[in-house]
Order: structure tokens, then sequence, then C-alpha cells
């Protein structure tokens, strides 16, 4: 047999022991293998969760446009805050009108600003109830703002509606299904806090992880959102397009220049507002998730360790109780690599049965996460291969030690083992 061969019959008897020792030692090898199983199904779980919230994120920010920022009263910002001027400068910063949005609208570098603000409140319909649901009071020109998703059949309300504060409403398509069933909801009137409206528009929106997944939502006129449902200028917030003549630092310096004048800030004075830009959102969003990474990665090395620990207990128990065996094949002459290579192979055995069922367990919960919640989990390849690479290297440095010993054992001595 060639040695191609010998390594192959070797690989497979030592797969075939291992198992044998599974049944024959069920608690050892099973703790053994959770402790494995448990690592893997961290790191599947997590890596699958910010692969979906990656994907989520990207898909909301190209809807928006490379290009588009946003004026915030609040900078984003991880800077602590106990509610002194020292410490929380930015609380004294003005709000966000109606007219600051106007205003900007006027620039010659801007293509679109749009002003929206987020309310809880409860719709109705004949007696079908939602309670807490989001309205959003937007510009009427937020087809343009957020380009995610569809608008029919039906329409957005005009200028001459947002102007106004006319009762008119857009629903999205949980809302209708929720509100009407199978009926068509257009022209029918809900109220919203009481206050009655007329739906004008269906909207067709896939939800994504930042905008909080597919739930009820309603979108009426800004104007109408404060005169009628007394909303807070605290939730107000700006997205801004640029023409696509003009760079994006271009538009921010022109927007920047005509909010500072708004303000009456003199020269040399902090801005009393904020540019957030999508480098902006990515470096924050970055730091969150840097922190989840890190806790994986923390998480998913105890695990390995508990599993390398059991197979360093596991292991060196089955030297000893096989010592015989070990002196009857080195007397036969079986050399020391070839007593090594049997427990590393043992050893990678068992990790490898634990990371298979991790995987097997994160693809479950993986799946689970997809349909029950905003986030499209999804496993990466990459992180299959990270978890069975990661555990075939659990089994081989903490199946090294027993293995070793194992090897050094004298034939005569281990023969005469009892």
């Amino acid at each position: 047999m060639s040695q191609f061969g010998v390594r192959v019959f070797s690989l497979l008897e030592g797969v075939g022991i291992a198992l044998e020792s599974l049944r024959s030692n069920r608690v050892r090898a099973g703790l053994t293998i959770l402790g494995v199983a448990v690592g893997v199904f961290v790191v599947v779980i997590i890596s699958a969760a910010i692969h979906g919230i990656n994907q989520s994120v990207a898909k909301d920010l190209e809807s928006a446009g490379p290009t588009t920022f946003f004026v915030s009263r609040y900078p984003i910002t991880f800077e602590a805050c106990d509610g002194t001027d020292e410490t929380c400068k930015w609380l004294r910063n003005p709000h966000l009108t109606y007219l600051d949005n106007k205003a900007l609208n006027t620039l010659s570098s801007v293509r679109a600003a749009g002003a929206r603000l987020d309310m809880n409140k409860e719709v109705r319909y004949k007696d079908r109830v939602l309670s807490g649901t989001q309205v959003i009071g937007f510009t009427s020109n937020w087809t343009i703002i957020d380009g995610g998703g569809d608008l029919y059949p039906g329409r957005s309300f005009t200028d001459a509606e947002a102007t106004n504060a006319a009762h008119v409403v857009v629903i999205n398509d949980e809302m209708a299904t929720k509100l009407f069933g199978e009926s068509d909801p257009m022209d029918k009137q809900i109220t919203i806090a009481g206050v009655p409206f007329q739906v004008i528009g269906i909207y067709h929106y896939q939800g994504s992880f930042l905008s909080g997944g597919n739930k009820p939502r309603a979108i009426v006129p800004f104007e109408s959102a404060f005169r009628s449902l007394h909303a807070s200028f605290n939730d107000v917030g700006i997205a801004v397009v640029p023409r696509e003549t003009v760079t994006r630092d271009q538009a921010a310096d022109e927007v920047i220049a005509m909010m500072r004048a708004r303000h009456a800030l003199r020269p040399g004075s902090d801005n009393d507002f904020a540019i957030i830009t999508q480098d902006k959102l990515f470096e924050t969003y970055n730091k969150i998730f840097g922190m989840f990474f890190l806790v994986m990665i923390v998480l998913s090395a105890i695990g390995l360790l508990v599993g390398g620990v059991g197979v360093v207990a596991i292991m060196m128990i089955s030297v000893t109780e096989r010592t015989r065996e070990i002196g009857v094949r080195k007397a036969l002459g079986a050399t020391r690599g070839t007593i090594l290579w049997q427990f590393l192979v043992e050893a990678v055995t068992l990790t490898a049965i634990g990371a298979i069922l991790g995987l097997i367990g994160g693809a479950i919960v993986t799946t689970i996460i997809a349909n029950a919640t905003p986030i499209k989990a999804s496993i990466p390849p990459l992180a299959i291969v990270a978890a069975l690479v990661a555990s075939a290297v659990t089994g081989v440095v903490f199946g090294m030690l027993p293995a070793m010993k194992a090897s050094r054992l004298d034939p005569v001595e281990a023969l005469r083992y009892e």
C-alpha cells in the first residue's frame, strides 16, 4: 500500500475510533462537542446577522442616493453627556423648521430638500385599530428623497395639499392589509389620532433593518402633521439631494452657509446644527457593529476554549484506557507518527462534529431571524469556512498534548499496563 493509501486508511480508522469513543463515552464526548458547537453557533449567528444588516444598510443608502446627506439638530456622537451645557452643547441647538427646508430648496446646488418627522399614533378604520403606528410627516417631494419603493395605485399629495395641510394620506401595504383586508383602500377614510384622513395612494416598500422592517406606516403632509396631529419640532430632520452637476461637498457647503445665515451665526462660532453624510453614517455604523464583532469573537473563543479543554480531557482518558492497545500497535511496528496522527484525527473528528452541529443550529436560527425580524440574516460562505477551520485548529491544538503522550509511550511499559 502506498504512503497516501496508508494515510487515508489511518484517517478513516481514526474517524471510526473517534465515533466509537463517542458512543462509549457519551457524556464526556457530548460536553466536548457542546462546547465547540456553542462557539461555532455564536460565530454563525452573529456573522449571519451582521451580513444581513450590512446588506440592509447598503440597500437603504443606495435607495437614498450616494450623494444624499442630512441636516440634523443633533450630531451623531458617542461622547458622554450628563445634561450640562459643557458636555452637551448640542442640546441648545435650535429646532429645524419647515422654513429651513423651504430655504434650502432655493439653493442652486440642491435638487430637493425634504423635511421629515416621525410620530406614533393610533390609526383606525371602522372597528379595526392599529395602536402606536408609525406616522410620517413629509414634504411633498418625499418621493424624490425616499426612492426605495413604488407608489401604486393612487398618487402622492401635491404641493397645494401639502401647503394647505390637507387631510390626505398615503399608506403602505402592511397598513392596507391590516385595515382593509382584501377590499380596496383607495379613497376610503381612516382616522389618525381621531382626525379623518383620506387614502390617496398605496406605497409598496420592502422594510429594512434601519427602517424597522415591514410594519404599518402612513405618510401625511408635513404641515398636516403639525396642525392636525400636533407633531413636535424635536423630531424634524431634513434630507438633501444635490443636483447631478455638483458634488456632495459643494452642496453641503452651500447648505451650511444658508443655515448659518438663517441662524444668524457669527464668523468663527460653531454650527448649531449637524451635517450628516453617508460616510459619517457608515463610520458610526462600523463603530456600533465593531463592538458586536468583538463580542462575537469573545463568545466564540470561550465556546471553543471550553470545547478544547474537553478535547484534552476526553483524549487523555482515552490514552489511559487504551494504553495496552497502543503498546500492541507499537509492538507490531506502528511508529510514533502513526500513533500521533491517529489521536489527532480522533480529536479533530470530535471538534468537527461539534462544528457541524453548530452550523446546523446556526442555520435554523438564521432562518427564523430572517423570517421573523427586519434583519434579513444570511450565512456568508466565509463564516462557514471560518467555523470549520476554527474547529479543526481547536482539535489539533488541544489534541496535540494527549496525542504526543500516546506517541511517546514505551511499548514494553504499555504492554504491562493494567
